[in-house]
């Protein structure tokens, strides 16, 4: 396990401010958003709190190993049932080592790999991913096929194009696999 190292803080104080605090992540920065008239102690008191806060909030939403292998589940249960045979992924997991793919797939023995980049992405986008590396247990390839199965996923045109925004924006060259 790796030590979470504490993030850089920049508190920005406001005159319009009159008793809200709000903080948000900035990259790799924490922005701390708090009224001008505040004292330091209550500058370093309202930091700690929201530093606190947006923790809590970062792990609620913190997806697991387990939680994505429940989600491939409900995927094989609504768009690739008549294949529910075919789709039996032996296990399912985020990995940090993809790094030129948004996922992968190895048919012969089942596992299922996805990269830890698109995490923090919607919700829409992890099942398009998810699906994706689904039908290849059905086919292992990009044929006709393939791609009418993970088109019954309504928003798969979508979802494609998002990736491709971000692959455009963060200069990443990334592929669906």
């Amino acid at each position: 396990m790796g030590r979470t190292r504490k993030p850089v803080v920049e508190v920005r104080r406001s005159q319009r401010r009159r008793r809200t605090v709000s903080a948000y992540r900035e990259g790799e920065r924490v922005v701390v958003l708090i009224p001008d008239r505040f004292s330091r102690a209550e500058e370093t008191e309202w930091v700690a709190r929201m530093l606190a806060r947006l923790a809590a909030r970062e792990e609620r939403v913190r997806r697991t190993d387990n939680e994505l292998f429940g989600r491939a589940n409900k995927l094989i249960a609504r768009y690739l049932a008549d294949r529910a045979r075919d789709v039996v992924p032996a296990s399912v997991r985020w990995v940090t080592n993809q790094n030129g793919r948004w996922g992968s797939c190895t048919p012969d023995d089942g596992t299922i790999r996805i990269s830890h980049r698109i995490q923090e992405m919607p919700d829409w986008v992890i099942d398009y991913v998810l699906l994706h590396e689904l039908a290849h247990l059905v086919v292992p390839s990009h044929n006709a096929a393939f791609w009418d199965l993970v088109n019954r996923y309504p928003k798969a045109e979508r979802a494609r194009g998002y990736l491709e925004g971000i692959s455009a924006a963060t200069g990443l060259v990334l592929a669906d696999d």
